[in-house]
């Protein structure tokens, strides 16, 4: 049995950047079990298998894999896939692709007549869990518990279809510092508990609005270039601790650039009385390959 594959850098606008994902395009007649090998195969933060649409409405059924487990919903695969399957045309836009979190709505971006990328909307409201332990947090990224920020929120869990971790540093040299410790995750972060650990911290040079990092040891990523289902939740989080009202929360986020890919992220999420009306990541994608895979 043979299936085709393509790869692209997500959240980039250069290869080699962002976060590589590859997109199994027909993964009609494979397995649970050989769709989790073959994202062990590629051993990128995740592949996607894509399947015919339950529902004829919609554009296709979507799997998400990391190299050990699969996930209900996460932002860049969505990204990605969603750039591959409008690159190559016919396909009703906007985008629907049916996933464990629910349905993911999937804008496409173009720059005149090329595809160059996609905006989701979050499949789910966000949702603040229980607070953790800031030593345990701090423990798990090598971190000192000084380096935590409290002053707006303790670490907690938080989701919009996929539960992190959520913790604020003070400054960005900590950030730079943290290293994950899989063992600490094993003991107070295990994966049915949080996917791993998101941390970020307020920019300063107007660069971008947040530096960001996460970490999921258990799940076989020790480190994740770009991490949409953290970053719309995050903006999510962000805008429902602003005083406002009525706001719309536009967020520039860098991810992976201590790990050699560089991603930027556009984040955004508003509130109307009060009230949290939508969250949306999106972002730019380069093809890289494209191959066969024998199964």
């Amino acid at each position: 049995m043979h299936v085709d594959f393509k790869t692209v850098d997500v959240f980039t606008d250069r290869r080699f950047g962002g976060n590589p994902l590859a997109v199994v395009l027909d993964a009609r007649g494979l397995t649970d079990e050989q769709m989790q090998s073959i994202a062990a195969e590629f051993n990128l933060a995740e592949t996607t298998f894509v399947l015919p649409p339950r529902h004829a409405a919609h554009t296709a059924e979507v799997r998400i894999f990391t190299p050990r487990a699969e996930l209900p919903f996460a932002g860049h695969p969505n990204i990605g896939t969603a750039f591959v399957l409008a690159a190559q045309g016919g396909v009703k836009e906007p985008l629907a692709f049916e996933e464990k979190a629910g349905l993911v709505r999937l804008d496409v971006l173009r720059d005149g007549p090329s595809v160059v990328g996609a905006r989701l909307a979050a499949p789910q409201p966000f949702a603040r869990g229980d607070d953790v332990s800031l030593e345990a947090v701090a423990k798990a990224c090598s971190l000192d518990a000084g380096d935590v920020e409290t002053a707006n929120h303790h670490p907690c869990i938080a989701s919009c279809g996929v539960a992190f971790v959520f913790a604020e540093l003070k400054a960005r040299p900590a950030l730079v510092r943290a290293r994950p410790r899989a063992d600490v995750f094993s003991e107070h972060f295990p994966m049915d508990r949080a996917t791993g650990i998101f941390m970020y911290t307020r920019s300063t040079d107007g660069e971008v609005d947040i530096y960001a990092r996460m970490f999921a040891p258990l799940y076989g990523v020790p480190e994740d270039p770009a991490t949409g289902s953290a970053n719309v939740a995050l903006a999510g989080f962000l805008a429902g601790m602003r005083p406002e009202q009525d706001l719309a929360l536009r967020l520039r986020i860098s991810q992976g650039r201590e790990m050699g890919r560089p991603s930027l992220l556009q984040a955004s999420a508003e509130k109307r009385d009060g009230q949290l009306a939508g969250m949306w990541i999106g972002g730019l994608c380069v093809s890289v390959m494209q191959g066969r895979l024998e199964v």
